[in-house]
């Protein structure tokens, strides 16, 4: 006995398989993590964006006391200094890269993982692990004035 296909069905495949393949592939794998972000204390933005197949983070704004630290790190200039460098997927949400602190002139292995659509969870590490700390940024619209 020969089964007909379900049309239904296959018409149901196929017009998955078309929206699929009409969706530009940047758009399936655009971070949600790009944009602005400000640190706890509200001192330091970043703008996060794509840098070839990563994500990197520039400091676009700084406040007096930021700019003050960072030069006692060695830093002349805060901004445009880049702080988070060459991340890159490593889950659902979740990106693996180095962060560069500039009131300690040190860069550290880092995890940032986008715990909502308004905050990222920024993770530097070192001694392989052992050792951790993090903060939560907020994603915010427009530098401060």
């Amino acid at each position: 006995m020969t089964r007909k296909p379900d049309l239904r069905a296959v018409f149901r495949a196929a017009l998955v398989f078309f929206l699929l393949a009409a969706v530009p592939q940047g758009v399936v794998a655009a971070p949600m993590s790009v944009g602005f972000w400000v640190n706890p204390k509200g001192s330091v933005v970043v703008q996060t964006g794509e840098c070839g197949p990563g994500l990197c983070g520039r400091v676009v704004w700084a406040s007096q006391h930021a700019l003050e630290k960072a030069r006692s790190g060695g830093v002349a200039n805060l901004l445009g200094i880049q702080l988070l460098q060459d991340y890159r997927p490593s889950g659902a949400g979740l990106w693996h890269g180095t962060v560069y602190v500039p009131d300690m002139g040190r860069s550290f292995d880092s995890d940032l993982e986008q715990v909502s659509p308004t905050q990222i969870k920024i993770k530097g590490c070192v001694m392989g692990g052992l050792i951790c700390r993090s903060q939560i940024w907020t994603r915010i619209r427009q530098l401060p004035a």
